[in-house]
């Protein structure tokens, strides 16, 4: 029984937790973070920038002012202890847990679709240009023809007809590819 509990003391719960940061300071939190054996995820995009005298590649958060951390309770404190790290998000009250598999499904996405952006539901208005990134429509574009709460109706024009189709969208963030230029 002593050995039980003193594995429990070794090897404390961790969750994936997120942490708001300094603006533009998510990629150097997340590195200050793994100095200190943290284990943190900020994921980023490669985009091309154009400049007044050439074009530039470089990787952007997907998601701005937050990070994920890897933590158990006892490191809560490192963790805000570090640089450019603002606070915890809480829901209810306590830190907003993500599921691993959240976490995974954005590993995930990122790789496959490089050109993949983090869009607030507050930002779709009407005829904005978007691309289903999953269920059924999976890459389809459409339009977004009205927004309704986590609702969000969509044309869908394929094949010389429109296909209209209600979208139920996350709670905070619906991720969406770049929009097609052809819809323009």
């Amino acid at each position: 029984m002593e050995n039980d509990r003193s594995t429990a003391k070794e090897s404390p719960k961790r969750s994936w937790l997120v942490v708001y940061t300094k603006s533009k300071f998510e990629k150097k939190a997340d590195h200050l973070l793994r100095l200190q054996g943290i284990e943190s995820f900020c994921p980023v995009i490669k985009t091309r920038r154009k400049w007044a005298d050439r074009m530039k590649t470089v990787e952007l958060p997907l998601f701005t002012s937050y990070i994920f951390v890897y933590v158990s309770y006892q490191e809560h404190l490192r963790v805000l202890q570090t640089a450019g790290i603002i606070t915890f998000v809480n829901y209810c009250g306590k830190p907003a847990v993500v599921p691993e598999s959240d976490v995974e499904r954005i590993r995930t996405l990122i790789q496959i679709h490089p050109d993949i952006e983090a869009v607030s539901i507050n930002t779709l208005t009407q005829g904005t240009p978007v691309t289903i990134n999953d269920g059924i429509l999976f890459e389809l574009n459409g339009e977004v023809l009205e927004v309704h709460g986590k609702h969000v109706l969509v044309m869908i024009k394929q094949l010389d007809c429109a296909l209209i189709a209600t979208v139920k969208v996350e709670k905070k963030h619906v991720l969406l590819r770049k929009p097609v230029n052809c819809l323009l």
